[in-house]
């Protein structure tokens, strides 16, 4: 098969299991945990590096921000083989009880984003692979993280997120709003590929604590390193999948 045009891999390039951030900058952050790190290719918003974790070969790519350009990098990374994705990144909460620094493992995703309805009808659901959903709960429990599971909703509009959309999403139950995971969901679901999420607030809208709103010194404390530890925990689910 032909290199892919916006990854930039072949077969033959990448590993079974991906896990797929959305920040370039994070690809770097999981591999200081890896070892026999390995830079495959970088290009636009998709950074890719082939690494092993206590001894499990896995790849990271970062996705960019949105449903768009995190459909681009499954269907690239599937062509070439990849057939596991596990989504780790920052999400805001939409429940009181949530707490800045807490994790959440997506049990589904509400469609607020338009490209898994280019694929299928909104009526599908965009859940994921139960194995993918256990390895996250199992890896943070044994790590003594307490997890809230539960659905979250994916959005396009990061900067139209108002109070109508924030006051709808509480009440429905959904416990925070990110831009990726409905996509990933429902594309891995169509291509028979495993696919999960585990996310950790770095805001809560409902009680108006916006992400980027304060200093790190004014953060809870276990805020701090908040995505170190579900680096942590998704490189411990990545083993536990393999």
């Amino acid at each position: 098969m032909a290199k892919q045009p916006h990854l930039l891999v072949e077969d033959g390039d990448v590993n079974d299991v991906a896990i797929v951030p959305g920040d370039p900058g994070r690809v770097e952050r999981i591999a200081g945990h890896c070892e026999d790190v390995e830079r495959v290719s970088s290009n636009r918003e998709y950074t890719v590096v082939n690494a092993t974790y206590d001894g499990v070969p896995l790849t990271i790519c970062s996705t960019g921000i949105g449903g768009p350009s995190a459909a681009i990098a499954l269907e690239e990374l599937a062509a070439v083989g990849v057939d596991t994705f596990v989504r780790v990144g920052t999400t805001g909460a939409l429940q009181a009880d949530v707490d800045i620094g807490d994790m959440i493992v997506a049990t589904g995703a509400a469609k607020e984003e338009g490209t898994s309805k280019r694929y299928e009808s909104p009526e599908f659901p965009a859940v994921p692979d139960y194995d993918v959903l256990s390895a996250l709960v199992d890896s943070a429990e044994a790590r003594g993280e307490d997890v809230h599971v539960g659905p979250i909703v994916s959005d396009d509009a990061f900067y139209n997120e108002n109070d109508a959309y924030v006051d709808e999403w509480n009440d429905a139950g959904l416990l925070a709003v990110e831009m990726e995971a409905a996509t990933l969901f429902s594309l891995a679901r169509r291509k028979g590929l495993r696919a999960g999420a585990i996310c950790t607030a770095d805001g809560n809208l409902v009680l108006g604590t916006q992400k980027g709103a304060d200093g790190e010194d004014e953060l809870p404390e276990k805020a701090k390193n908040n995505v170190e530890r579900a680096i942590g925990i998704t490189l411990d689910a990545v083993v536990a999948l393999a």
